[in-house]
């Protein structure tokens, strides 16, 4: 068997091979034009609509969909069922079936006028299947900021202390570190400050982006340094210690996903893109320098602890580490809107999700390296990961303290950048759906995005036993399902498109098989969920998304069956 570095540098090697020749047909097969007048310059308004470098896209696009599902996903399922199984779904699902739908879905939005994934299956099928994808699109939102809130709270609320792994040895004592969970979350405001002051500079001064790059980079690195001097503790008395975190995380959610892009989002998805690169460039040149030994099994076992079975579960618990509904979410919502040329959507859509797939690598690197006796092996991903790119960095001479704060940062990031998308995105589905274009509306669709997460997160969950358990961890397996299935009916309405243009059978078949595969995996797991489940209000969404998605297939397969081909869709430009 390789090593762990041998073994990771093979699949980097794969990645890039499959960007520039699996991605470069998806581009020709699509017809990319270099010359096509994309939305971002015919709809140009400075707030949304707004013509991006491709390499300051890509960061900020990449920042919006590497969420914790890409992190907390391959360590959950590489603790599950083994390291092997998960390492494999990562490289081919990135590559035939993640990378493929972000492609897509961001080319069908681009040449829709960057309308979102609903819009685009509302032009092929009735009004009544775009009222019941919306709403299935609107629920698994929620499910992501549900997920991706509590986790981060738990980060900001619970210590860290645990032993370094591959350390101590020969009788000498293990190496150790102590985080606070306010550390990590002193370091995230300030973080995001930064990030708005950058907006302002950028917007009022104009500076070169070299100067701002030099002033800002650095000054995240203070940030992280300062953080763990200047705790920010907030623990909610009761049941529920990251409660008054996770409302202001809501709180921050509402308020970002209601500021114009120039202030917020794209100065974070910059300077959030840098720190992201550091992780990985450092965490693997780290990786590679101390190559530690491969300790966690190859495989373990066909079903969990939990009593879930490797075969559809494993897919599904990977979630965004893979393939991701959500993706297509941010490259019909956001992405789209700001794409400057067509052909950017090569980098932007293909890149970035094999950029989310080496993130996948790294966290599922971090769970390789331990053994099944360590500390860490009964943390909470956040943990695992921040501590296993801790523990990389630190072979390259960083500090240890510095180098676990910036993987939970990173960690952090992650999971900040998703939230306030996802917040827009309901946002932008809620005026579509109500055809109410005035900022009343946005308003009135934030709010009710953010209050029902609030809510929730203010329940005390059980798992199937009636031990309370922490939020995400019952969520993630409906969150993946759900994620999953939002994929493929993406790919549903893409296929729609494809075959109502007339486009070839190759591209077609590329696209439709991925399509068929995440329907029947997906589809298996929601079932498996609703006959076993415990919680009354996760069955219940269960059952629901089930049922629209069963709908929609089903008048997808009437319009292919009745429909006649036509050029281009009602929508299409």
């Amino acid at each position: 068997m390789p090593s762990l570095a041998v073994l990771l540098l093979i699949s980097l090697a794969v990645f890039y091979i499959a960007h520039r020749f699996y991605g470069r047909l998806l581009s020709k097969l699509f017809g990319l034009d270099s010359e096509k007048v994309t939305p971002a310059h015919e709809h140009e308004d400075g707030q949304d609509y707004v013509p991006t470098n491709r390499f300051y896209l890509l960061s900020q696009h990449f920042s919006a969909i590497s969420a914790a599902g890409p992190i907390a996903g391959p360590i959950i399922a590489g603790m599950m069922f083994g390291w092997e199984p998960a390492f494999w779904w990562i490289v081919l699902g990135c590559i035939f079936i993640g990378a493929m739908h972000d492609f897509a879905a961001l080319v069908g939005s681009v040449r829709h006028g960057a309308c979102s994934i609903a819009q685009i299956l509302k032009s092929y099928l009735n009004p009544r299947s775009y009222a019941a994808f919306t709403l299935f699109i609107w629920l698994a939102l929620i499910l992501v900021v549900v997920a991706f809130t509590d986790i981060t709270a738990n980060a900001f609320v619970n210590a860290l202390d645990v032993a370094m792994p591959n350390s101590g040895g020969n009788g000498a004592p293990a190496d150790r570190v102590q985080i606070s969970g306010g550390g990590v979350a002193s370091s995230s405001m300030m973080y995001l400050a930064l990030s708005l002051l950058m907006g302002v500079v950028v917007k009022y001064w104009n500076p070169p982006l070299w100067l701002v790059t030099i002033i800002f980079v650095p000054a995240v690195g203070v940030a992280i340094w300062a953080g763990p001097h200047l705790p920010l503790t907030m623990i909610a008395p009761g049941d529920i210690p990251n409660l008054y975190w996770a409302w202001g995380i809501l709180a921050y959610c509402g308020i970002a996903s209601m500021l114009p892009m120039w202030l917020l989002l794209q100065p974070r998805g910059y300077l959030g893109g840098f720190l992201l690169y550091l992780t990985l460039g450092g965490g693997f040149l780290g990786l590679l320098w101390a190559n530690p030994e491969i300790q966690w099994p190859e495989f373990t076992s066909f079903t969990a602890d939990n009593g879930l079975p490797m075969v559809p579960f494993l897919f599904i618990t990977i979630a965004c580490g893979a393939c991701s509904g959500f993706h297509g979410l941010v490259c019909s919502g956001t992405t789209s809107k700001q794409i400057d040329k067509e052909t950017d959507s090569h980098l932007v859509g293909y890149g970035g999700m094999l950029l989310e797939g080496v993130v996948a690598l790294l966290a599922l690197a971090c769970v390789m390296q331990l053994s099944t006796s360590s500390e860490l092996a009964k943390a909470g991903p956040d943990k695992v990961f921040g501590v296993g790119v801790g523990s990389f960095l630190h072979e390259l001479g960083i500090p240890l303290q510095f180098a676990v704060t910036f993987g939970m940062l990173a960690f952090a990031t992650f999971v900040y950048d998703t939230l306030d998308v996802c917040t827009r995105l309901s946002r932008y589905l809620f005026i579509e759906f109500t055809g109410w274009r005035t900022k009343t509306a946005g308003v009135i669709g934030t709010l009710i995005s953010v209050a029902i997460p609030a809510w929730f997160v203010a329940e005390q969950i059980t798992d199937a036993s009636g031990n309370p358990v922490p939020a995400y961890k019952v969520v993630w397996p409906l969150f993946g399902s759900i994620n999953h299935l939002l994929a493929a009916l993406a790919l549903v309405g893409l296929s729609l498109w494809l075959a109502k243009s007339k486009r070839g059978l190759l591209v077609r078949a590329m696209v439709g098989i991925p399509m068929l595969f995440m329907m029947a995996i997906t589809a298996t797991a929601l079932v498996i969920q609703i006959i076993t489940g415990a919680n009354a209000l996760l069955l219940t969404m269960a059952v629901i998304l089930l049922a629209l998605a069963v709908w929609i297939t089903v008048e997808a397969v009437l319009s292919l069956w009745h429909g006649r081909p036509s050029e281009s869709s009602p929508l299409e430009s």
